[in-house]
């Protein structure tokens, strides 16, 4: 029931209207494109706002170009050259000239976590920064400093560790480098990829953490020679600590999800899919919704955990619940709130010092002489066995609902597939637009069941260059058969899969066109050095135009939102960009330059540059 772009718990009944609506949009869109002004004029009513003289990337079927948009109501009524908005044109309409200026439909982020993400800009941030221990140190010292008065019990949350990019290559970090630090409080330093946590002893002390705590299901705490917690917590680990954690108040997830969205739609987002949505965030962002705040269109998958696994029926009627509360119905011109989808984490991170994916064969490990060679280790065990995944999934998709999964190793994605494979053997007619989130390492022999199972890989490009993720702690560990298929977009675009793209924010600072930059040439910052110079493995990377699709039309089809967003076409709602470079012209290196001048949602500007 929930497989129609604007159907919902709250929007069945109009189920049959909205769906006549998206078939006659697209014979209006015919009509709109070849009549000519004369003809238009006789039926045409001015528009609200048109935009003229402008390179209208459509990302339509055909990739078509035009120069001229006319908006009403929220809704696109026309789309062709600037002779034919004569007709659109009255005393009242707002007249744009974009001045041979790039327009194209709003971004469309498929994989992000917007509450954490905005709470990340309010909070002591490490930046994403290669850092020595010293250096890391001295930026946590400064935080503390600047807080003193929260002097001895206050946590202290520091947040954007790129534990992977720690120098020197191979550096240890334990909870002596925190217990270093001048304070008594307790400490929880948050890797980027949020996947791990290092805390100091006073933490590991609050949370009751010892040498003979068990790791909890999905998670890992790690230990030292002698038994005793080091303080490096990965995955569903962390939670022992931040269960101790004092709670965000209502107030400032609120706050969170305010920043989130200015953010958002200063990068021109003007959809975006939580992929880990818990009640604290659906609560925020239904409260901004509510004071009219909401400038993007707000999708969640709701988060069902490793042990919630076993007992389906349950999980899935907690996920109903959430839905019935916040799921604001069909989309709709205003920005408004679906709750349609299920998360669940099928791994960790394929990267060192983690080594968390789940993988079909081991990792390799440096033995005597530096010789890299297979170890034993092939990762986790994936966080929900197969039998539980598939009983899980089938529930999922009997209740309405569709999953988004992450899956890093190339067994945690193999597992996903096979999950997807019993949803369409058991439910052939149904529509259901199952997701694998990031997919970094994938077997070759799944590479066309992707297209076979019309499986979407969620990619996150940025990740997609040569960096101290893929190289330093990833390249030798994964050994040269499988580096070579490392991020494998142009691979899986190359086997027929339909891309969509996911920034994962916070992650990574979200910066979706050094993402869309990414994608195209594979190739880091040019100041990163000479050391992560050049393109990352020998994968083709992508056209200028499959990255564009992947954030346009086929994020909005992983949304289920594909009738009424991600391309500039007759009858789909007014959700627009301006940039200050063609992205399909300019150098590819270049497109990382890009800014946004202008996001429209629904027709209404919430984001216009100084000087626009």
């Amino acid at each position: 029931m929930r497989f129609d772009p604007v159907m919902s718990l709250k929007g069945l009944a109009m189920a049959g209207v909205v769906m006549g609506f998206g078939a006659m949009s697209l014979v209006a869109a015919e009509a709109a494109t070849s009549a000519s002004p004369a003809a238009a004029a006789a039926t045409a009513t001015p528009a609200d706002s048109v935009y003229r003289n402008g390179y209208v990337y459509t990302v339509d079927a055909k990739d078509s170009v035009r120069t001229a948009v006319a908006i009403r109501d929220g809704r696109i009524v026309y789309v062709g050259n600037d002779a034919g908005l004569a007709p659109y044109t009255g005393e009242k309409t707002q007249v744009v000239d974009l001045q041979g200026k790039m327009l194209m439909p709003g971004l469309v982020d498929g994989h992000m976590h917007p509450l954490q993400g905005g709470a990340a800009l309010l909070k002591c941030s490490l930046n994403y920064e290669q850092l020595t221990v010293e250096r890391m140190q001295a930026k946590i010292q400064a935080c503390l400093d600047a807080t003193s008065k929260q002097e001895p019990d206050d946590w202290l949350e520091v947040v954007n560790w790129f534990q992977e990019g720690m120098l020197p290559a191979g550096v240890v970090t334990q909870r002596a480098v925190l217990d270093a630090l001048t304070t008594k409080r307790p400490i929880v330093v948050n890797s980027s990829f949020g996947h791990s946590a290092l805390v100091n002893s006073r933490a590991i002390a609050l949370a009751g953490i010892h040498a003979k705590t068990a790791d909890p299901l999905g998670g890992k705490i790690n230990h030292d020679a002698t038994g005793n917690p080091t303080g490096l917590l990965d995955d569903s680990a962390q939670d022992l600590v931040t269960d101790k954690i004092p709670k965000p108040t209502a107030a400032d997830d609120v706050k969170s999800a305010t920043a989130a969205l200015d953010a958002m739609r200063r990068q021109g987002i003007t959809t975006f899919l939580d992929a880990m949505a818990v009640p604290p965030a659906l609560a925020a962002f239904a409260s901004v919704e509510h004071a009219g705040g909401l400038t993007a269109r707000a999708h969640f998958a709701v988060l069902i955990t490793p042990p919630e696994g076993p007992e389906p029926k349950k999980a899935v009627a907690q996920v109903t619940a959430l839905a019935h509360r916040y799921d604001g119905g069909p989309v709709d011109v205003r920005p408004g709130m679906t709750v349609r989808n299920v998360k669940l984490f099928l791994d960790g991170v394929i990267s060192a010092p983690a080594l968390s994916g789940a993988m079909l064969v081991p990792y390799f490990a440096q033995g005597a002489g530096g010789v890299w060679a297979p170890s034993t280790n092939r990762g986790p065990e994936v966080y929900f066995p197969a039998p539980v995944l598939r009983a899980l999934l089938l529930d999922v998709v009997a209740a309405g609902f569709e999953p988004h999964m992450h899956a890093d190793g190339d067994r945690a994605v193999h597992e996903g597939l096979d999950g997807i494979q019993a949803i369409r053997e058991t439910y052939p007619k149904k529509d259901v637009r199952a997701a694998i989130a990031h997919d970094e390492i994938v077997d070759p022999a799944d590479f066309p069941r992707y297209r076979q199972l019309n499986a979407i890989p969620v990619l996150s490009f940025q990740w997609e260059k040569p960096a101290s993720d893929t190289i330093d702690n990833a390249r030798d560990y994964l050994g040269a058969a499988r580096f070579k298929y490392m991020e494998p977009a142009g691979v899986l675009a190359a086997a027929g899969a339909r891309i969509a793209y996911g920034s994962d924010w916070p992650v990574d600072p979200l910066d979706e066109w050094f993402a869309l930059k990414v994608g195209v040439a594979r190739t880091n910052a040019p100041g990163a050095g000479a050391k992560y110079a050049g393109r990352l493995s020998v994968d083709p990377g992508l056209e200028r135009k499959t990255v564009l699709r992947a954030i346009t039309m086929n994020s909005s089809y992983e949304l289920h939102q594909d009738r009424l967003t991600g391309s500039i076409e007759v009858g789909k709602l007014a959700d627009l960009i301006v940039l200050d470079r063609n992205v399909l012209k300019v150098p590819a290196e270049d497109i990382a330059n890009t800014k946004v001048l202008q996001t429209v949602v629904g027709g209404r500007v919430v984001y216009q540059a100084d000087g626009f």
